[in-house]
């Protein structure tokens, strides 16, 4: 059976290592290679590195700040962060990224998740999705009320959340997948941030329709988060911040309790295999 991920996530922003509540109210967590180089040493199976103001602001990835990040850190990294061309893809998989994150770029132009998967093979594709729940009534417009017989439905935002889209989070997910990427980075605005458990529905509804894997974000306060994640949401890999960087939780922690639910993961020092 496929082992399960367990990845640590750096939003960077000015060069530092930052997380807020819902995408805002940010607050310094400490040097991005460094918490690299301990979240290796703890076993971390991977980490995102995500320039969270590189959209916003209009500019490329800080590569600089990658660099250095790649070389404490000798496990696989996903980069993400103002990747709008496949020359820029190749410029940050040069400094030492092994999978690339495109967000408000795939967006805006879906083409660029298949021109990068022919260049770079769809494995070093990463399609990330930041939804936001939004409760419609069959037969209503994605704008409309929820009743009691509301179903749910995720809006897609870009740019840090700080712009919504016309695209609904499931049906892009599948599109996605289809155009070429090779995992989908799932992050649920309404849980970030606020360690009340990450959303299982999202999740559920997003792998009952792919074959790739999918990579779990947002709201994770304790280890049966993650367990619940994998086991309810359909989940590959799960990821955090907060309760990592304030070392509210260990990464051994979360793998004992995968382990206890009868999820396989990768051994840890301080894990029983």
């Amino acid at each position: 059976m496929l082992r399960r991920r367990i990845i640590p996530c750096l939003d960077v922003a000015n060069g530092r290592v930052v997380k807020g509540t819902r995408f805002v109210d940010l607050v310094d967590e400490g040097d991005p290679p460094e918490l690299a180089a301990r979240y290796a040493d703890e076993g971390a199976d991977e980490l995102v590195f995500l320039d969270i103001t590189a959209a916003p602001e209009g500019r490329r990835t800080l590569l600089e700040i990658v660099e250095r990040t790649a070389r404490r850190a000798f496990i696989p990294l996903t980069v993400g962060g103002g990747v709008r061309t496949v020359r820029d893809m190749r410029d940050v998989l040069r400094a030492g990224a092994d999978k690339v994150s495109l967000n408000t770029a795939a967006a805006a132009d879906p083409s660029l998740v298949t021109r990068c998967a022919a260049r770079f093979g769809r494995q070093a594709v990463v399609v990330a999705i930041d939804a936001r729940r939004i409760e419609v009534t069959e037969g209503t417009d994605p704008g409309g009320r929820g009743g009691p017989d509301a179903r749910p439905r995720w809006e897609v935002l870009v740019k840090g959340g700080r712009e919504t889209t016309s695209l609904e989070a499931v049906e892009w997910a599948v599109r996605a997948a289809e155009l070429g990427a090779g995992e989908l980075l799932v992050t649920s605005i309404d849980r970030d941030g606020t360690q009340s458990g990450y959303d299982t529905e999202l999740l559920r509804a997003i792998t009952s329709r792919v074959t790739v894997p999918v990579i779990a974000s947002g709201g994770a306060a304790a280890p049966s988060d993650f367990v619940a994640a994998v086991r309810d949401g359909g989940a590959d890999a799960v990821l955090a911040a907060s309760i990592f960087h304030r070392r509210i939780h260990a990464i051994a922690d979360v793998k004992r309790a995968l382990q206890a639910a009868g999820i396989p993961v990768r051994t840890t020092q301080g894990v029983a295999a």
